[in-house]
């Protein structure tokens, strides 16, 4: 069985290479936003199942596939911190995650010809309180910028991590237990 993974990640794909898995990338471009009216796991669902259907949009072969689709956000009571762009945006959702806890939805999707399977992954973060000199000092590092949340859990950022109740790979972008279940139902 052939897998695709419909995400540019380096991150998604180190994860899924960390298994054992083999895969093609098929790049996808869809709409991520985010109404406030979305529940936020409703909306990683759906992103996930998006990107992984539209990357089947482009497959055309005759042989046995699946696609996965992922997507992560992290959630600030009840609302979808987006990627950062820039700094400033960096600053002001470091500030607010700073001595709190925050989840972090991460849903995987894997669909082939006939069928679709979602799962996902909800972790607790719990975040040290940070100083502006800790924000800015990571800041600096350029590692906030175009990650949910404004941090990596895998780079500087895990000094600000107290302590984590779920998916070390879910808040990292990919939960592998979970994408291991899917893939596993599609072998059957």
């Amino acid at each position: 069985m052939k897998i695709y993974l419909a995400s540019k990640s380096p991150r998604r794909q180190q994860l899924l290479q960390q298994i054992g898995l083999q895969f093609e990338i098929v790049e996808v471009d869809i709409d991520e936003h985010w109404d406030s009216k979305e529940h936020p796991r409703v909306y990683v669902e759906r992103v996930a199942l998006e990107k992984a259907k539209a990357a089947k949009a482009k497959i055309n072969t005759d042989q046995s596939f699946v696609i996965i689709g992922a997507d992560t956000s992290v959630i600030l009571d009840d609302v979808v911190l987006g990627k950062t762009g820039n700094n400033e945006q960096a600053i002001a959702m470091l500030t607010q995650l700073s001595g709190r806890l925050h989840y972090v939805y991460s849903s995987v999707a894997v669909v082939n010809k006939t069928s679709e399977k979602i799962k996902t992954s909800i972790s607790r973060v719990y975040f040290k309180p940070l100083s502006e000199e800790d924000i800015e000092s990571y800041c600096k590092t350029g590692e906030p910028i175009g990650k949910a949340g404004g941090y990596a859990i895998q780079g500087h950022a895990a000094a600000f991590i107290e302590r984590l109740d779920g998916s070390y790979s879910g808040v990292m972008g990919l939960p592998l237990y979970e994408t291991a279940e899917l893939l596993n139902l599609f072998r059957q």
